[in-house]
């Protein structure tokens, strides 16, 4: 049984902290152990048979295979398919790949550029498994999902019909790594069918980890043979897009190119035709056929230009995919180029450059920290805000671009195909004079005052949202936002700077502290004790204690009466409060725990009224926070979060009975925690105990 959420957040952090997730120590995806499961099955001398994605019609999904057609479909190991069936046969090489039935030619083009960068490629594909010496059925491989590294377990039993591969094949019946790696990526996005339409982007970036660089080839300002040249040189994986034709169809023109299709760069070079320089391109086409026949295509007499040397260099005749083409074709043809790299060196080609990374994981969740975009004047501070300070002085004379920020959203679906992106975007403000020392969340009055800087393009329904900045030395807040309010998602935040830069989570509880709260928010109670324990008496037992259904109606009918908004204290809370405040653990409280009890309830109870500035009889997200500040409690965003989903209602208000509950509970559990702490029988951080006091 796994453990609770709330335990789970904190030993996920913990993992984190201690490199659990990165490349040499990565998850466990589906807490699927790899050395384990196959020492397992060698000693038991049985084939292993992986459960989590087991061989039948839901691993290979509905759509993509007529029913009489899903009906043939066999599983079968690579011994079953080949005689001389191995992993790797005479290394690999982007012309092993042949496409099958599945419309995924977007993760053919990223397994293409893979097989450029061996150290990359065996991070992903590790090269020591067999498929004969201690064979047992079982392989693994590595993805970078969502910022962090999973090691993802199969079995090796293929769909095939009529002993057939029916997806990605080898190109050597006897070569079965390419098919194997991309059931490993069904497995992660859910089904084969998931695999269905996607760009190469995509998968390049779950085979790197690092830096997504995106460019319109129609932006003319930018230097993009540089830096394709760059990237050439560089560790990195390189491919492009056509455009959509009238038709999702990819229709072959008569040019030889396919509409709506994906591609590998696999070359750059400058040759001399004629006395000039000619920038020439290298692609290859995933479906292993079908080329570019235009100017320096294989047959092209353009060829008879250049010189022996570099003709015997460069070209290769034969209908393979593969293809030159003039940049300026490729420029007229193609509609992007992404390129994806383990460091962004290759951004600006200066090896001296080091570049520094922040990443960062936030949340947006409807009625507490999803503001929307700046179009919401009054929720758009809500969102989250994360604080830079660029130092250095080069990037303020030369006017150099040296901020990279890349916001991609997490999924919160399991199967690729139901994940519905939302339009994501952020924005860029410098920090003024005046705002120096503001500490915690920028207020609305700022953004309603202050014009951002810089900002993401435009408002994507993309996975990612990425912008090449410049910001001069100074600090600036970034502020990532959905572009509708209240829209509830995760994000992972990367924030890649040539100069040394300063990042943090700006609503962080732990490590901002909050301003002040003015003196009239301090509450006292005044009431007579003994006054309290006379009322005690007229609802308590001959033993003068009450139980919880006692509790219920003296609260209800003495402290809340015409305050209670959804019916007062319910049976369930009062239960809570008794388990909180009985020391004597007799299941009930005695006068002096109700005592205690009533001056909580009445303090909290003040409070509550003191910041419901709207007199709506509920709190709102702005005023919750105040209600903590008065409370002498410091909360980040995801605490905020996580309390308005416990205990507010689905608009994230909460009314005065959660409230008055949620502060008890806090108030008794961060004593206990300390005593805990204190003895030393239990070390947690202050987010660590709200985070249980929440769920326990």
């Amino acid at each position: 049984m796994p453990p609770p959420g709330a335990c789970l957040n904190i030993m996920e952090a913990r993992h984190k902290q201690k490199g659990y997730g990165s490349i040499p120590n990565p998850e466990k995806f589906f807490n699927q152990d790899f050395k384990n499961l196959k020492q397992y099955c060698l000693t038991k001398g049985v084939r292993y048979v992986d459960d989590m994605f087991p061989p039948d019609g839901k691993s290979v999904g509905q759509g993509i295979l007529k029913p009489s057609d899903l009906a043939r479909v066999k599983w079968l190991r690579p011994a079953q398919i080949a005689p001389d069936a191995e992993f790797v046969v005479d290394g690999v090489s982007r012309f092993d790949i042949g496409q099958g039935v599945l419309g995924n030619c977007w993760f053919l083009a990223s397994i293409g550029a893979l097989t450029f960068q061996n150290h990359i490629f065996e991070q992903v594909v590790p090269l020591d498994q067999k498929i004969k010496e201690n064979y047992c059925g079982i392989f693994h491989f590595r993805f970078w999902r969502f910022g962090r590294w999973v090691d993802v377990v199969i079995d090796d039993k293929l769909p095939t019909i009529n002993g057939r591969l029916i997806f990605v094949h080898s190109k050597d019946p006897n070569e079965f790594w390419p098919a194997l790696l991309e059931k490993a990526y069904a497995k992660v996005c859910g089904s084969y069918t998931d695999m269905t339409s996607g760009t190469p982007s995509e998968a390049m970036m779950d085979f790197t980890g690092g830096v997504h660089v995106c460019v319109q080839l129609s932006d003319t300002s930018s230097d993009v043979w540089g830096l394709i040249c760059r990237a050439g040189k560089s560790n990195t994986l390189m491919s492009c897009g056509t455009p959509q034709g009238e038709t999702s169809a990819n229709t072959i023109l008569p040019n030889g190119l396919v509409q709506g299709h994906a591609y590998t760069v696999t070359g750059v070079k400058e040759l001399i035709s004629q006395g000039k320089v000619v920038k020439l391109i290298r692609l290859w086409n995933p479906w292993g056929k079908g080329e570019w026949e235009g100017d320096w295509s294989d047959r092209s007499p353009m060829w008879n230009t250049v010189s022996s040397q570099d003709r015997q260099k460069c070209l290769s005749v034969a209908d393979d995919g593969e293809f030159w083409m003039t940049f300026e074709d490729f420029c007229k043809f193609y509609t992007d180029l992404d390129i994806c790299g383990l460091k962004p060196d290759f951004i600006d080609g200066k090896s001296s450059a080091q570049w520094k990374t922040s990443v960062y994981e936030g949340r947006w969740v409807a009625g507490t920290t999803a503001g929307g975009c700046i179009n919401n004047r009054d929720t758009f501070w809500t969102n989250p805000q994360y604080r830079i300070k660029v130092e250095g002085e080069n990037s303020e004379t030369n006017g150099e671009k040296n901020i990279l920020v890349s916001l991609m959203q997490k999924p919160d679906k399991r199967n690729r195909r139901l994940v519905q992106n939302l339009h994501i975007g952020f924005s860029v403000y410098l920090v003024t004079k005046e705002y120096k020392m503001q500490s915690g969340k920028f207020p609305a009055i700022f953004f309603n005052t202050h014009l951002p800087v810089a900002r993401s393009d435009k408002y994507m329904n993309a996975r990612e949202v990425i912008e090449f900045l410049m910001l001069k030395p100074g600090e600036y807040l970034i502020v990532p936002s959905t572009f509708k309010p209240n829209e509830t998602a995760s994000f992972i935040l990367t924030i890649h700077s040539r100069e040394e830069t300063c990042c943090y989570e700006n609503s962080n509880a732990n490590e901002q502290k909050y301003e002040p709260v003015e003196k009239g928010t301090k509450v006292k109670i005044h009431q007579d004790d003994e006054n309290k324990k006379t009322v005690f008496r007229q609802y308590s037992d001959k033993y003068e204690e009450v139980d919880a259904e006692q509790l219920q109606r003296v609260l209800n009918e003495n402290i809340l009466k015409g305050d209670m908004k959804s019916g007062g204290f319910s049976l369930d809370a009062c239960r809570s409060m008794v388990a909180l405040m009985d020391t004597s653990i007799t299941g009930k409280l005695n006068s002096e725990e109700f005592v205690r009890l009533w001056n909580k309830v009445t303090k909290y109870k003040e409070i509550f009224f003191l910041t419901d500035v709207s007199k709506t009889g509920t709190l709102s997200l702005s005023e919750l926070r105040n209600a903590f500040l008065a409370s002498e409690i410091r909360v980040g965003d995801d605490m905020l979060s996580l309390m308005a989903l416990r205990y507010g209602a689905s608009s994230g208000h909460m009314t005065l009975e959660c409230f008055i509950s949620l502060m008890i509970r806090l108030d008794c559990m961060k004593k206990i925690f300390k005593q805990l702490s204190d003895g030393k029988s239990i070390n947690l951080k202050e987010s660590e105990w709200m985070y249980v006091s929440m769920y326990t």
